[in-house]
C-alpha cells in the first residue's frame, strides 16, 4: 500500500513538472544547446514577455491568455494536495493552500520578509549577471520584448506575479512537501528543487543557472523554516517586477533594448 501510494505521488510529480517547469527545462537545455552551437553565447540574446502579434489587442490577448494558462499547473497542484489530504485524513495544515502557506494569514510579516528576501538575491544578481556577461557565459537578457501600449506595464505586472506564483508553488512548496513523502532529507530535496530552478534558466546562459540555483537554495531553506511560499511569491514578484517593467519604461533611455 505503501509503495503503491509512492508510486502515485511519482507520477503525480512527472505530471505536474510535465504540463509546467519540467518541460520549461528540456525546452531551455535545447535552447541553450542551440545558442551555444550557433555563436558564442555572449553574442546570444535572451527576450522574455515576446510580443506574440503586431496587432495590439490581439497580442494583448494572446498576453493575457498565456498567463491564465500557465497557472493551471498551479491549480491542479492544489487538486492533489487537497485529495491527499481528503483520502489521508491529514488535516494538519488545514487546507492546501495553508499547507503551503499560501494565503493571507500574516500579510505584514510576509511582505517584509519579501522586502528583505528581494533585496537579498536582487543586488547580488546584477552582479552576477554582469560578471556573466564578461566572461561570455550569460546571453544579453532583455526583460521585456513588448511594444509600448497603454496595457504593458499592467500586462508585464501580471506576467510578473504569474512567473512568482508558479515558479514558488510547484518548485518550493509542492515539491519539497512531494519529496519528503518520497522519503528525501530536506538538504537533498532543497538541491534537486534549487537545480530543476537553474535548468529553466539555462537558455539565458550559465550565469542565470548559477544565480537561480543559489535563489533555490536560499528560498529552499527559507521554505522549510517558515512553511510558507507567501514571502517567496512576493520576492519573487518584486524582482520581476522591478525586471520586466524597468526595461519597459528605462531601458531605451540608459541604452539597453
Amino acid at each position: 500500500m505503501f509503495l503503491a501510494s509512492r508510486r502515485r505521488l511519482r507520477a503525480e510529480v512527472l505530471i505536474v513538472l510535465g504540463l509546467s517547469l519540467g518541460q520549461s527545462a528540456v525546452y531551455s537545455v535545447v535552447q541553450l544547446l542551440d545558442k551555444m552551437t550557433r555563436a558564442p553565447l555572449a553574442d546570444a540574446t535572451s527576450t522574455l514577455n515576446r510580443s506574440q502579434s503586431t496587432r495590439e489587442y490581439f497580442d494583448l490577448t494572446y498576453q493575457l491568455l498565456d498567463i491564465v494558462f500557465a497557472l493551471v499547473p498551479v491549480a491542479l497542484v492544489f487538486y492533489f494536495l487537497s485529495t491527499h489530504i481528503q483520502a489521508t485524513r491529514d488535516g494538519e495544515g488545514g487546507s492546501a493552500f495553508a499547507r503551503l502557506g499560501f494565503n493571507l494569514a500574516r500579510p505584514g510579516k510576509d511582505l517584509l520578509q519579501g522586502l528583505g528576501l528581494a533585496a537579498l538575491i536582487g543586488i547580488p544578481s546584477l552582479g552576477l549577471y554582469a560578471a556573466g556577461r564578461a566572461l561570455g557565459i550569460t546571453t544579453s537578457i532583455v526583460p521585456s520584448g513588448l511594444d509600448a501600449y497603454w496595457w504593458t506595464v499592467p500586462v508585464l505586472i501580471l506576467s510578473a506575479i504569474r512567473h512568482a506564483i508558479v515558479e514558488e508553488v510547484i518548485v518550493v512548496g509542492y515539491l519539497l512537501d512531494r519529496f519528503g513523502k518520497f522519503g528525501w532529507s530536506v538538504p537533498v530535496g532543497i538541491v534537486a528543487s534549487a537545480v530543476l530552478r537553474g535548468s529553466y534558466h539555462l537558455y539565458q546562459g550559465f550565469g542565470p543557472f548559477i544565480g537561480n540555483v543559489v535563489m533555490g537554495l536560499v528560498f529552499g531553506w527559507i521554505y522549510t523554516r517558515t512553511k510558507r511560499v507567501m514571502p517567496l511569491v512576493i520576492a519573487h514578484a518584486l524582482l520581476d517586477i522591478v525586471a520586466f517593467v524597468g526595461f519597459s519604461l528605462f531601458g531605451k533611455a540608459v541604452g539597453l533594448g
